[in-house]
């Protein structure tokens, strides 16, 4: 009844774990310790009680003391004298020892001279030796000696059982692996909430509330807030479209606006989806991808004489030579390593490439907003954008994609973000406003009387002098008794208020 209910993958690693050999478990399991030296050389890796003869030894050799006084009692308890030693110095070593007054105990019969052997007699004390205690000496010199050989041998004894046991071990090793794959993604799909995708012979691409299951994570583990899903279509425009070409996203938006994420989530989850595993999204169709491609990141080869931007076009040309109809391919700014116009082009060609040539699912991330009029002439390219808002001067990311186009990339405020000094925004502002009027072709002059050499000093003043006009505003305020206006006062003082505020902003 059991084997029914399990898929065939499962069931056949249940019966390769239950073909192991049980003996050879059994026989590993009462021979090895339980904490294992990385070494056999090392010794100890044999359990107690195992071999009789290894525990005597190892008796023997950490124990010695206790054998030697076991052994001292029972002679004492043999020849009835209390006061017998046994000592042990260079000269000879172990050696019995009672006082002189008891040398007829020990030499008195025939019985005790042949098993008490006089060695040396001193003024008032005989030595003894015995074969027993001058064969427990030897052992004890050479017992850790002897327990590692005998340690070394069940080694070779229990690896050449396991060698015979190689095929029966490995596919049990294998069906052990499959099932902790397959329970760790179980798990994982129960505790994450993950969905079974649904993988086809078509060429969609559908996402729905798709997330990073890496920066998913992270967000919940420093609970520094929810992971934003996002929707992801790259299938056919339509089932009934005779084109069976997947869809091309131009994904704009700001620096730390989700961009890269977006990419690299959409990426995992056809990964995760095609090798089996449950998938982090709400749901998820796939048609079977036959290869990912991904360009992200930047880098650098100088061992090889090759720069960031030689890089990033090896790669990418190594995309479009390869890329076909049921490939993913995921693309972070191409050409931003050299200069606008350069990059512009070559991401503009690539963007057409990619859509009349290779014809697969792709998503192309980028800040040059100008690719984003090739939408009117491509068919089944659309433009998608994060989101962001602008909240009194600064900007909030909302991690969200939409359709659409982004109209800048906030880079200055990324920029301010950062920790750039007050002086270098402003500046950064002011040429950001003239290259947009058109001023850096008009009248270079408008960019480049104030060097930088000089204009530091005065954005500096700039960013320390207070404001005459915001000055007087709050000193406006400051005299205020709120409760003594009447009502026309305080209309003609709001009035005030914003011819100030207004002249302040012309300025």
């Amino acid at each position: 009844q059991f084997e029914n209910t399990v898929p065939n993958d499962v069931q056949k690693a249940l019966n390769a774990i239950a073909a192991l050999p049980e003996a050879l478990m059994a026989k590993l399991s009462d021979t090895l310790a339980a904490e294992l030296p990385l070494i056999a050389r090392d010794g100890n890796f044999i359990a107690t009680g195992a071999n009789a003869e290894l525990d005597e030894l190892r008796s023997l050799r950490d124990e010695s003391r206790r054998v030697i006084a076991a052994l001292q009692l029972r002679y004492a308890d043999e020849t009835g004298i209390k006061m017998l030693k046994i000592r042990h110095n260079n000269v000879l070593g172990y050696f019995i020892e009672v006082t002189a007054n008891h040398a007829d105990t020990m030499t008195g019969n025939a019985e005790a001279k042949a098993k008490f052997i006089h060695r040396q007699t001193l003024a008032n004390a005989m030595r003894f030796t015995t074969p027993e205690l001058a064969e427990l000496e030897t052992k004890i010199a050479n017992a850790a000696g002897a327990a590692l050989t005998i340690e070394l041998q069940l080694f070779d004894e229990l690896t050449a059982a396991v060698v015979a046991a190689g095929d029966a071990i490995r596919a049990g090793a294998q069906a052990l692996a499959a099932l902790d794959v397959a329970s760790a993604l179980a798990e994982l799909a129960e505790t994450q909430g993950y969905v079974r995708p649904h993988v086809d012979l078509s060429l969609d691409f559908k996402i729905t509330a798709g997330r990073h299951p890496v920066v998913e994570q992270a967000l919940r583990r420093d609970a520094t807030g929810p992971f934003i899903a996002n929707d992801c279509d790259l299938s056919p425009p339509s089932k009934n479209s005779i084109s069976e070409n997947g869809a091309l996203w131009l994904l704009t938006g700001p620096n730390m606006g989700g961009k890269s994420t977006f990419l690299r989530q959409n990426a995992l989850i056809a990964i995760m989806a095609q090798m089996g595993s449950f998938v982090p999204a709400g749901a998820a169709t796939i048609g079977v991808i036959d290869r990912l491609f991904s360009r992200v990141g930047a880098s650098d080869d100088l061992a090889r004489g090759r720069s960031t931007f030689m890089v990033e076009m090896i790669e990418t040309a190594g995309i479009l030579n390869q890329a076909g109809n049921r490939s993913l391919v995921i693309l972070d700014e191409i050409g931003r390593g050299t200069a606008t116009y350069d990059g512009l082009s070559i991401a503009w060609g690539a963007l057409e490439h990619l859509h009349e040539v290779n014809q697969c699912r792709t998503i192309f991330a980028t800040h040059f907003h100008e690719l984003t009029a090739l939408s009117e002439k491509l068919a089944r390219m659309s433009n998608v954008t994060m989101r962001v808002k602008e909240h009194q001067g600064d900007v909030i990311f909302l991690h969200e994609v939409g359709h659409g186009a982004a109209d800048r990339s906030y880079g200055v405020q990324v920029a301010k973000l950062a920790g750039l000094p007050e002086s270098v925004v402003a500046r950064a502002r002011e040429i950001l406003d003239a290259l947009e009027q058109g001023a850096i072709g008009k009248a270079p002059a408008v960019l480049i009387d104030d060097l930088p050499l000089f204009s530091v000093p005065v954005q500096r003043a700039r960013a320390t002098t207070p404001d005459t006009r915001e000055s007087q505003i709050v000193k406006r305020l400051s005299e205020l008794a709120p409760d003594e206006l009447s009502p026309r006062e305080a209309l003609d003082l709001i009035y005030e208020l914003r011819g100030l505020a207004a002249e302040k902003a012309k300025n």
